[in-house]
């Protein structure tokens, strides 16, 4: 369970003017274990008393279930046996709920490791959808960090929020966490943050949107759009330098899966070598 540190909360508001905000502080977050089948299949289950229903298991009241049973141990549920295992980073992208395309860990790795994101850094996500990138940004963070994640569609920003909340509830550090719904273009960070170290734009038309957040980044910080087609990327790479910014690096992360032969060896899988989007990253100097 994440640790309580006095900035580990979640505060989940609107992007109109003058609206509240929801904490819930440690005290309110609910702990989680993960269940693993054979084929690696997980699922995420709060420690709860209560009855409920979890897709996949049916019904059953997780506490008294897995009372005795440690991490390691298995255990039988209907006529699957599972093996209990601490929630992570993997178990929550494997189990997470989906509603939008995420951004996969090979391009999320990618952008955490050359933006520098790291500990106790201030963080911007637009298009938070489901939270795929958002797990990967929180695990890094930690508890001294501040993640802001924008969202303009209810029924995405409300699968993401439950993946968030059950990461707050998982991991051994969670970030400030602040979810806004609404239009990036009409977002004010006054009373969050002053700047950030980090923003990614993950957005349909990213570059009407690069010049105003672009003053928004410290000097030094880097600002990343993530362009399934190249026409977007060239756009963006246009619009990142009107506003003055340095680009920093622009490609894309090719993924190839490679498989044990049924005779012995390894070999390249069936899967084809897939592309998923083109970064760009650019530096405010």
């Amino acid at each position: 369970m994440s640790e309580c540190h006095p900035l580990s909360r979640l505060r989940v508001g609107a992007l109109l003017a003058g609206s509240s905000s929801l904490e819930l502080g440690c005290e309110n977050m609910q702990e989680y274990t993960a269940l693993r089948e054979e084929d690696g299949r997980t699922y995420i289950v709060p420690i709860q008393d209560d009855e409920l229903k979890i897709r996949g298991l049916g019904r059953f009241a997780p506490k008294p279930l897995l009372e005795g049973i440690a991490n390691g141990e298995r255990v039988t549920i209907g006529q699957k046996l599972l093996t209990r295992v601490e929630v992570g980073l993997p178990e929550l992208r494997k189990g997470m709920k989906r509603r939008a395309q995420i951004i996969n860990p090979k391009d999320a790795g990618f952008l955490i490791a050359w933006m520098g994101i790291g500990s106790g850094q201030r963080v911007l996500e637009t298009g938070h959808g489901s939270g795929g990138l958002a797990l990967h940004l929180a695990n890094v963070l930690g508890s001294s960090g501040t993640l802001v994640s924008v969202e303009n569609r209810p029924e995405h920003a409300e699968v993401g929020r439950e993946n968030m909340e059950r990461a707050a509830g998982a991991m051994r550090e969670f970030p400030t966490w602040i979810l806004l719904e609404g239009d990036i273009a009409e977002t004010s960070f006054e009373g969050i943050v002053e700047d950030f170290d980090a923003i990614i734009l993950d957005l349909p038309e990213p570059w009407p949107v690069i010049a105003p957040l672009a003053k928004k980044l410290r000097y030094g910080g880097r600002i990343a759009c993530y362009c399934p087609v190249s026409s977007q990327l060239e756009k963006a790479w246009n619009a990142c330098e009107e506003a003055g910014l340095i680009v920093d690096w622009a490609g894309e992360m090719m993924d190839r899966v490679w498989t044990k032969a049924s005779r012995g060896g390894v070999r390249p899988g069936n899967t084809p070598m897939g592309h998923t989007a083109f970064l760009l990253i650019a530096e405010r100097i």
